[in-house]
């Protein structure tokens, strides 16, 4: 917040800093427009009548969450990517599921999806997006806008967990982002988990630096530290008490 203080105040007392403020906001809001038009004509948005079952789930983790309205959820067909994002244009919230992750309840993972919807609704409730355009040219900055970022990611995977309170299914559907709806049946989490941390070198801390987003392996670990503790957990470890959501944004 600082940096991006200072970064604003050096561009006003300049001419050209004047002139290119509103430049760049209006040609980053007109691109984003576009990208939510794209979405709208495209994507089928879940209400009571299309996919209620899913539109309920995400209705009630909504509820639970304090969110007064819930955002507008599309399905956008991905080719195969296991993702979703949020966003928020003029004033309303937006969530993307990308089809291959909702097909993720279809196997037998319906809690997963609801982490997922929770880590998203969680970007929604504790304003991530609107944060980010406060926060504009700190995120000019690869190094630190990433890691502005990937802290908003740990901090979404805990509160998703602690809502949806099920630790297994929370590490799990990051699992599912690993390997796939499949070979996530036979994933062993704790030597994934372990393997990583042999995993060093320049090029290894550089792209987790550029990410926006933290390596799996460190979002199953911060997830469980902070997780209840269930005797079917994947990773093994000596139990611990149930961990509230106040204690999670603490």
């Amino acid at each position: 917040m600082i940096i991006s203080v200072l970064v604003y105040l050096l561009l006003l007392i300049t001419f050209v800093g004047i002139l290119y403020i509103p430049l760049i906001f209006g040609v980053t809001l007109f691109i984003h427009g576009i990208a939510i038009g794209n979405i709208r004509n495209n994507g089928v948005r879940l209400n009571k009548n299309q996919f209620p079952k899913i539109y309920a789930r995400a209705e009630k983790i909504a509820f639970d969450m304090g969110i007064r309205e819930v955002p507008n959820i599309y399905i956008l067909q991905s080719d195969g990517i296991l993702n979703a994002f949020a966003t928020r244009f003029f004033g309303k919230n937006f969530i993307i599921l990308y089809s291959d992750i909702v097909e993720i309840a279809e196997n037998g993972f319906e809690k997963e999806l609801d982490f997922i919807i929770a880590h998203e609704l969680v970007h929604i409730k504790r304003k991530h997006i609107t944060k980010q355009m406060f926060i504009l040219p700190a995120m000019w900055f690869p190094l630190l806008g990433n890691a502005y970022s990937r802290a908003c990611e740990h901090t979404c995977d805990k509160l998703a967990a602690a809502y949806i309170n099920n630790p297994e299914s929370s590490i799990k559907a990051l699992g599912i982002l690993a390997v796939g709806k499949t070979l996530v049946r036979e994933l062993n989490y704790a030597e994934y988990v372990g393997n990583a941390k042999f995993e060093s070198g320049f090029f290894t801390w550089f792209s987790t630096v550029l990410s926006t987003h933290p390596p799996l392996p460190q979002r199953i670990t911060e997830v469980y530290r902070i997780a209840p503790m269930f005797p079917s957990s994947p990773i093994a470890s000596p139990e611990r008490p149930k961990a509230s959501v106040s204690q999670v944004q603490a």
